[in-house]
């Protein structure tokens, strides 16, 4: 598979399968494009998918912070992309994935067919916020580097977010949490102080003038962000909210087959 250079020390990792329309994946936090692996078969199917490493995770580059910057990582984006020779598309992104995927559509909207957000947010609405979040983040890239990923990984999992997934299949589990370990401690580290939460700029005031066609997908069991979508649909012109029953924060791992109908389906009525 690719990997798309763009400077010195700057390279982009790409899985690239299937035929049909362009769809373009990224991933979450700590994961890569080997993380799409629940959804990968059916999707290449009908799509010519193209699944982008972030910078920090999988097999792209160890950044620094500002090396990872949503506005440095769209820009990057918008290079790997043409190197790709793809200038109509749609963009899906889950959490970190979906963070990025919103700023990319708000700063190039003309590439776009369409947008899947799966559990997305356009950012912490207040400073006070934005500065917890960046401490907390902080806190979590330093135990990261201090500590390995194997430690980061045994933390990240007893989070009450991925609390559902304890319904998950032992063998599917097993292979989340292998690519996880896959990943570099400076690089996950820098992706929390570069393109975390608490350094996101916030995007709501954006989103009336996004036009781009969006399909806003959140887990039934994921609180906090099917309250987001509903807050982004109510904002986008041309937005869809569809809440995924059996599912929490992770979507395509939790529930990949009602994952797969609802993106294939939006595609489908794109113009």
């Amino acid at each position: 598979m690719p990997r798309i250079v763009l400077d010195e020390g700057i390279y982009y990792h790409v899985e690239i399968a299937g035929a049909g329309p362009p769809l373009v994946l990224l991933h979450g936090f700590s994961g890569s494009s080997q993380s799409w692996f629940p959804v990968w078969e059916a999707l290449t199917q009908r799509c010519r998918v193209y699944a982008i490493d972030l910078p920090g995770h999988g097999q792209s580059f160890i950044p620094s912070p500002t090396d990872c910057e949503l506005y440095t990582v769209a820009e990057d984006l918008y290079a790997v992309l043409a190197e790709l020779a793809l200038s109509r598309f749609t963009l899906a992104g889950y959490s970190l994935g979906a963070r990025t995927a919103l700023y990319f559509a708000l700063s190039y909207p003309p590439l776009l067919r369409g947008l899947v957000l799966e559990s997305g947010t356009p950012g912490l609405k207040t400073a006070d916020e934005r500065l917890a979040r960046r401490n907390d983040d902080q806190a979590l890239a330093e135990r990261i580097e201090r500590y390995g990923v194997a430690a980061f990984v045994d933390e990240w999992e007893r989070l009450p977010l991925w609390a559902s997934q304890a319904a998950l299949p032992a063998a599917m589990a097993q292979r989340q949490r292998a690519l996880r370990l896959k990943n570099h401690p400076v690089g996950l580290a820098n992706s929390l102080r570069g393109m975390g939460t608490g350094v996101m700029p916030p995007l709501w005031a954006q989103l009336t003038a996004l036009e781009v066609p969006a399909l806003l997908l959140a887990g039934e069991h994921d609180a906090r962000y099917r309250d987001l979508a509903q807050q982004m649909a109510q904002a986008l012109p041309a937005a869809r909210r569809v809440i995924v029953p059996g599912a929490g924060h992770n979507v395509h791992l939790e529930q990949p087959a009602a994952y797969v109908a609802q993106v294939l389906d939006f595609m489908a009525g794109l113009a």
